[in-house]
């Protein structure tokens, strides 16, 4: 299945090496192989294949193909130095293309001197957008689909929800068990596990990590270090409130998603956000990754407790503000009086299942799916 990323990688293959990044399970190998036949001659190699990983610790991998992927090798110890050495000797006119799980966003950290020898690129799940062009279903379909199944590919794939639900269930397990424990000790396991379950109950409301710490019984440092490993997992992402004075809005409390809508705890109108969310961020790191634009997703909450769910910035500039609704057409108070305050951004209400969309009080009224697949990703 053709991803939204699969063009873009394959014409930055041709001048650099690229590293795809993004959840477990959300499509990184499959994209790497289905770019394979384009180059003729490619080889795979997998760090947690025993052969393959002999091919990799001695280098022994085919000079002459004309891509080489690599697979998991974040694994490796000392693996961006190495990966220094084999960006820099590789053969002339090799593609190199490195997949693996969110703890190689260390990329994008400091350290070795990877600059400009990479281009890098965040998969995301199936949107709107994206699942209509896939499946060839109407906005309103796809919406619903994504809301019941949330947007991983095999359980949107699946022919029914108990198997979309058992891939869940299995896939948080794995999440807990495998992946946050190499960042954490066993004993912690448990707690984390509570945390998490918390956070499925909280979406989209502003996180009280003091508050969340006492009732789990530790200190609010420990969960900073934790909500760190989720959201370096690709697990959670937050949203930090719109502020010119950036200091000061990661200061203020932050909201939570997950990047799995189907992990959600609560009703339609919170899956709903979460999906949303889930959306902007998916088209703010194309942005991002395809583009270089300095794009950001924030939401807005003022002193006087007006608040919006979203906002989207460019250069440091409001352009979007946008309040999602489960089914309510008048227009929010509190996205009113911001469009007021922020004139050259565009106010957007977009709501669960609109028959008609409408222009009120300097709102654009309109419905969730239809704008949902006017994004870009």
């Amino acid at each position: 299945m053709k991803r939204y990323l699969d063009d873009r990688v394959c014409n930055d293959l041709a001048t650099k090496m690229v590293v795809v990044t993004g959840p477990r399970q959300v499509g990184k190998t499959t994209l790497a192989r289905q770019l394979m036949p384009l180059f003729g001659n490619a080889q795979y190699l997998n760090w947690d294949v025993l052969p393959d990983r002999g091919v990799l610790q001695r280098q022994s991998w085919n000079p002459r193909a004309n891509l080489l992927v690599m697979d998991e090798i974040h694994k490796m110890h000392g693996w961006k130095g190495w990966l220094k050495g084999v960006v820099d000797g590789r053969s002339p006119g090799q593609a190199l293309l490195v997949t693996g799980s969110a703890r190689m966003e260390t990329f994008r950290q400091g350290g070795e001197s990877l600059a400009g020898r990479y281009f890098a690129f965040r998969l995301h799940p199936f949107s709107v957008r994206e699942w209509c062009e896939q499946q060839h279903v109407l906005p309103a379909d796809a919406l619903d689909h994504l809301l019941e199944r949330g947007g991983f590919p095999e359980p949107c794939l699946a022919h029914d929800s108990v198997l979309a639900d058992r891939w869940r269930a299995q896939y948080f397990n794995d999440l807990i068990r495998e992946d946050v424990l190499e960042f954490s000790r066993v004993h912690e396991i448990n707690t984390m596990r509570l945390f998490v379950e918390l956070l499925r109950e909280r979406v989209g409301s502003p996180l009280s990590l003091a508050s969340m710490a006492r009732d789990l019984a530790v200190s609010p440092a420990t969960l900073k270090r934790y909500l760190d490993i989720l959201q370096a997992l690709f697990i959670v992402f937050i949203v930090q409130p719109w502020h010119h004075n950036i200091a000061r809005a990661i200061l203020k409390s932050p909201k939570v998603y997950f990047f799995d809508t189907g992990l959600v705890k609560g009703n339609q109108g919170l899956r709903l956000e979460n999906a949303v969310a889930g959306m902007l961020l998916k088209q703010v790191h194309l942005l991002q990754d395809s583009a270089g634009r300095s794009a950001g997703l924030h939401y807005i909450r003022t002193k006087d407790g007006t608040e919006i769910d979203f906002a989207l910035s460019e250069d440091g500039k409001l352009t979007q503000m946008i309040e999602c609704k489960r089914g309510d057409d008048k227009p929010h108070r509190s996205l009113s009086r911001l469009a007021e305050n922020f004139p050259d951004a565009e106010a957007v209400q977009i709501v669960y299942g609109l028959r008609q969309e409408e222009f009120r009080n300097k709102i654009r009224i309109t419905d969730a799916a239809h704008w949902l697949r006017g994004l870009s990703a």
